[in-house]
């Protein structure tokens, strides 16, 4: 009896215990974590952004003394749904991404990609078979037209707000053909699968410097304005102290390797307006197209 009374007796105490613990841990913050899990957007094969983001992994992993994870989501909303969720620690988000799911969750952004001469911009573009007759978008009226994932800033909506300004509105003046990347975009285009395409001019000229495709087989035909730069992003919730030590680590890059991906000079800090250019283009696209935005589920 009294070895049960013991046992009992000590069971109640690892619960009382094993509460106050709990209870603890709900009023404090959660505190360095233990890895770091960051987000890249698949605008290339994930194989090739796992790549092409290694040297950041490993600089990151050294700065901050932890282990660090890159995943790549299977589209661009993905990406945006795994950081507004918790699942991501922070992301790499372009504009129209970090607009949509923004509207959703309370992420923020604290850096971004800044460039010799154009600073934190870069561009999208049109392009055509060699062999296209097309000299303006406007003579794409008709015709087929390929672009990368829903979400893709420069993939799909900033080119479609290029086509927009040139009064044509897509489904109506020219069919939309989805091809989820830049690099399939690209290869569409080069093949003769699709009228033009639209996608990032870095990627764009960094596919003809690879020799992944032709530079006799396409051309450019239109450029966008100048689109602010993707951001990265910090879920809602991160304990504001390893933010902190996140942001600093971000902004301090001198790793050559690890800005040679984004073609910067430097990390510099990103605040919400900076897309605002964005938001005007997204309202210009929704006007006409209301669904266009239903990529967030």
């Amino acid at each position: 009896m009294i070895s049960i009374l013991f046992k009992r007796l000590a069971l109640t105490v690892a619960l009382l215990a094993g509460a106050a613990q709990a209870e603890t841990l709900a009023e404090t913050p959660a505190g360095r974590p233990g890895k770091l899990i960051v987000g890249l957007l698949p605008g290339e094969s994930a194989p090739t952004v796992m790549r092409l983001n290694e040297p950041l992994r490993a600089y990151l992993e050294k700065k901050l003394g932890l282990p660090v994870e890159l995943q790549v989501g299977a589209n661009y909303a993905a990406t945006g749904e795994a950081l507004r969720f918790g699942r991501l620690d922070v992301a790499y988000l372009g504009p129209v991404t970090y607009i949509l799911q923004g509207r959703r969750a309370a992420l923020e952004p604290f850096a971004r990609p800044s460039h010799d001469v154009v600073g934190p911009t870069f561009q999208a573009v049109v392009i055509v078979p060699a062999a296209s007759p097309a000299t303006t978008l406007a003579d794409l009226r008709g015709k087929e037209v390929a672009f990368g994932d829903p979400a893709s800033t420069s993939g799909t909506w900033v080119p479609r707000y290029m086509f927009a300004a040139a009064g044509l509105v897509s489904e109506r003046d020219y069919t939309l053909r989805v091809l989820g990347a830049h690099d399939a975009v690209a290869l569409a285009v080069q093949n003769g699968k699709a009228a033009a395409g639209g996608l990032s001019m870095p990627i764009y000229k960094r596919l003809l410097k690879e020799g992944k495709i032709d530079p006799a087989k396409v051309r450019l035909l239109a450029e966008s304005p100048a689109i602010p730069e993707y951001m990265w992003t910090f879920r809602d919730g991160l304990d504001p102290a390893f933010k902190e030590e996140v942001r600093k680590a971000f902004t301090s890059v001198d790793d050559a390797a690890a800005l040679g991906v984004f073609r910067a000079n430097a990390f510099i800090p990103a605040v919400d307006a900076d897309v605002d250019r964005v938001r005007i283009w997204v309202e210009a696209i929704t006007r006409d197209r209301p669904q266009a935005a239903s990529i967030v589920k």
